[in-house]
């Protein structure tokens, strides 16, 4: 895509979790032409996410991936913290946005968006005894992947890093395993997620840095004009 300013590969290569007929995902950052958001029909909200598949690649406009970020949606967020060889794409303006991403962090809203979020899901697997798929290889993969929110959100949480790859690969698979077998395997990691985040502290102030986030938008908006 024209005037892509960040892409990178993201998702299961990216942690460290991906087998041999896993996908490779990528995730990015493009920026609409200022004139576009005069006229009726301004680049926003559904309208600004572009997603192509074959290869799987989801890109938004500068200012969604701005707003997903200052509410640290893990998915995105991820972007602002590949290692350096997983970007495929990082332009002077992609490389300014990566610089402030602690600007988009705040205690609560990684919390709400890690832990509250797995929490949500893993409540709802031991209320009805499945996610939303049925089928035992998804419920298995979205197992895995709540355990890791779990374990990069504490870290996000209480040290305002946050590292994509995992440390022990096997231990989400076995989990993830676990989980879909029996939905009881959740608890105990749920009750020591809740204790760990209740008795945690965190470095990361009480709201983003919205001032530098909206520089950088608008000197997006300066370079596009």
């Amino acid at each position: 895509m024209n005037n892509t300013l960040l892409l990178g590969i993201v998702g299961s290569m990216a942690y460290g979790l991906a087998h041999a007929g896993s996908d490779v995902d990528r995730l990015g950052v493009f920026a609409a032409p200022t004139e576009a958001f005069h006229g009726l029909r301004p680049p926003i909200d559904r309208a600004a996410t572009v997603v192509r598949h074959d290869p799987d690649q989801t890109v938004h406009e500068a200012r969604k991936l701005a707003m997903l970020c200052l509410d640290a949606n893990p998915t995105v967020t991820e972007l602002l913290w590949l290692p350096d060889e997983l970007y495929e794409v990082r332009t002077d303006l992609g490389a300014e946005l990566v610089a402030i991403r602690c600007a988009f962090a705040s205690a609560p809203r990684v919390r709400d968006a890690y832990y509250g979020y797995a929490a949500s899901q893993f409540k709802r697997l031991l209320a009805t005894g499945q996610f939303q798929s049925k089928m035992r290889k998804r419920q298995a993969k979205h197992a895995r992947h709540l355990l890791r929110l779990l374990d990069q959100g504490y870290e996000y949480y209480t040290t305002g890093r946050l590292t994509l790859r995992v440390d022990d690969p096997e231990k989400y698979r076995a989990f993830g395993e676990e989980v879909a077998a029996d939905p009881d395997a959740a608890r105990p990691v749920l009750a020591d997620a809740r204790e760990r985040f209740a008795a945690a502290r965190s470095p990361l102030p009480s709201a983003p840095d919205e001032r530098a986030v909206e520089d950088w938008l608008l000197r997006v908006r300066k370079a596009y004009l």
